[in-house]
């Protein structure tokens, strides 16, 4: 019985150790991620009322841009979310 409270704490300490909360990345942060993956400036976006996510803003991503941009985002713990927004020209 008391073996099983140990493992159980382990199993706990180690899964809870490997949980990392989602930190709210500067607008220079997110704009230097933006122009390494090919973007522009403001195209990369972090709500403060939903830290996890990484919003991309753009129209028509190429795929090594979305793949840059979701290596990142995993690499700091939020989830990429492509949006792809026509603008209104003129």
């Amino acid at each position: 019985m008391r073996r099983g409270w140990i493992l159980a704490s382990v199993v706990f300490a180690a899964v809870s150790g490997c949980v990392t909360p989602a930190v709210l990345h500067s607008e220079a942060q997110l704009n230097d991620v933006a122009l390494g993956c090919g973007l522009a400036l403001g195209e990369l976006i972090q709500d403060e009322s939903e830290k996890k996510l990484l919003l991309l803003v753009h129209d028509n991503p190429s795929p090594p841009q979305r793949v840059c941009v979701a290596k990142w985002a995993r690499r700091n713990g939020l989830k990429a979310v492509f949006v792809s927004m026509k603008f209104p020209e003129g």
